[in-house]
C-alpha cells in the first residue's frame, strides 16, 4: 500500500497520465468510475501553462482540476531527454526553451521541488538526467553522477521547505544508468544511502530492446528496498507491465492506453485491436465481451468504428474509457493474484489468452 495524505493506494498500480492537469478526453468523475486511484501530472508543462503560482492560488492541482485522489508529478527530467534540442544541461541545472513561446526558463533540483510544492503533489520526483538509447558508458556514467548530486540537493530542499501542512508530501529518487548494470547498481546504492520514501527506475522505454528493459528493471528491483514503492517510469504496454510486476515493480505510468485509444487502438483480454479497421464495420459485438465499462456495455465495435470514421469526439472518448477500465482491471487482477500467492499461475493464464492471436475473440463477431 502506498500511503499518501489523500489515502492509501493499493499496488501494483497504473497511473494514467494527466500531462496538463487533465487525462485527455475524460473527466475526473469518469476516471474514478474506471477505478483510477492515482494520476500523474507533468511538472514541466504545468509550470509553463497555466503556471505553478496560479495552481497554488487555486488551492493546488487537486482543487484546480477537481480530482480528490492522489497525484504524482514528474520532475521535468524526461523533458531533458525528449526536448534535447531546446535545452542546455549543466551540473547546476537545465535551461529550457519553452516549446510554447520560445522563452527561456531555468530548472534546478531546488526549483523543481518548489514548483511541485506549489502544485501540491502527493508524490514528487527529483530532477534527474535521462539519457537516450543507445549511449556510451561514459555518457551514462556522467548522467548517473549528476542524477545522484541532484538527488542530494533535492532532498535538502525538500527538508528545508517541509511544514506540518506538507507532512504527507513525499519525494522519490530516480535510478538512472541506461543499460549498464554496474551504473544502475551504483545509482541505486547511492539513492538508498540518501534515503527516499520510494524509488523510481528511469531511463527505460526509450528505444532499448525489451530484453534490456526487463534486465535493467530486474537489476534495480533486486537492489531497491522491498518495503518502499518501486516505480517503473513510462512503461505501459500490458505485457510489459505484467512482466515488471513479476520482477517486483509496484507503480507504472504511460500515455499508451489513452494516446492509443484516441488513435483507435483498444486493449482487450484477447490482445489489442484497431477499431478503425474495415473488418469491424458490421461487427455488433462489444469491444471486449467480458468488460463491464460504459463503452462495452452500451455500444458495438461497429458503432465506435463509425464514430471514428465520422470524426466524432465520442469515439476517442469511448475508447479511452474502455482502455482505462481494462488497465485498472489488469492491475486489480494482478494485485489479487499476488495477495493469493498465485501470481505465476495468473501470469501464465493472462499470456495464454492475451497472446492467443489472431485469437478468434477479436475477429469479426467476437
Amino acid at each position: 500500500m502506498l500511503k499518501t495524505r489523500r489515502g492509501a493506494v493499493p499496488t501494483p498500480v497504473f497511473m494514467p497520465v494527466g500531462t496538463q492537469g487533465t487525462v485527455k478526453s475524460v473527466s475526473p468523475h469518469e476516471l474514478a468510475d474506471a477505478g483510477v486511484r492515482m494520476i500523474l501530472g507533468n511538472t514541466y508543462h504545468l509550470y509553463l501553462r497555466p503556471g505553478d503560482a496560479l495552481i497554488r492560488k487555486a488551492g493546488g492541482l487537486h482543487s484546480f482540476m477537481g480530482w480528490t485522489s492522489p497525484i504524482l508529478t514528474d520532475s521535468g527530467g524526461y523533458q531533458v531527454f525528449s526536448l534535447a534540442e531546446l535545452r542546455k544541461l549543466t551540473d547546476e541545472g537545465v535551461r529550457f526553451q519553452s516549446h510554447l513561446d520560445g522563452s527561456y526558463h531555468w530548472f534546478t533540483p531546488e526549483s523543481v521541488v518548489d514548483i511541485q510544492r506549489n502544485i501540491g503533489a502527493d508524490v514528487m520526483m527529483v530532477l534527474d538526467e535521462c539519457t537516450p538509447y543507445p549511449c556510451s558508458e561514459p555518457v551514462a556514467s556522467k548522467a548517473v553522477h549528476r542524477t545522484i548530486a541532484w538527488a542530494e540537493r533535492s532532498v535538502r530542499r525538500f527538508e528545508e521547505t517541509q511544514t506540518d501542512a506538507m507532512a504527507r508530501q513525499t519525494v522519490f529518487g530516480i535510478v538512472q544508468g541506461s543499460t549498464y548494470s554496474n551504473l544502475r547498481r551504483m545509482c541505486a546504492e547511492e539513492l538508498i544511502r540518501i534515503r527516499f520514501e520510494g524509488y523510481a527506475i528511469g531511463g527505460l522505454a526509450v528505444g532499448e530492446p525489451k530484453s534490456a528493459l526487463l534486465e535493467m528493471t530486474e537489476c534495480c528491483t533486486d537492489l531497491l528496498p522491498g518495503d518502499k514503492p518501486r516505480y517503473l517510469m513510462g512503461v505501459g504496454k500490458p505485457e510489459d507491465i505484467v512482466e515488471a510486476v513479476a520482477l517486483g515493480v509496484d507503480m507504472f505510468d504511460c500515455v499508451i492506453p489513452t494516446r492509443n485509444a484516441r488513435n483507435g487502438t483498444v486493449y482487450t483480454h484477447h490482445g489489442k485491436l484497431i477499431i478503425k479497421n474495415q473488418e469491424y464495420h458490421d461487427d455488433f459485438s462489444p469491444v471486449d465481451p467480458v468488460c463491464p465499462c460504459y463503452a462495452c456495455s452500451h455500444f458495438s465495435r461497429a458503432y465506435i468504428r463509425h464514430l471514428f470514421q465520422a470524426g466524432e469526439i465520442l469515439g476517442p472518448r469511448l475508447t479511452t474509457i474502455h482502455n482505462l477500465h481494462f488497465y485498472m482491471e489488469l492491475m486489480r487482477e494482478a494485485r489479487q493474484a499476488v495477495l493469493e500467492n498465485r501470481f505465476t499461475e495468473w501470469k501464465k493464464g493472462f499470456f495464454d489468452v492475451y497472446y492467443n492471436e489472431k485469437n478468434d475473440s477479436n475477429k469479426k463477431g467476437g
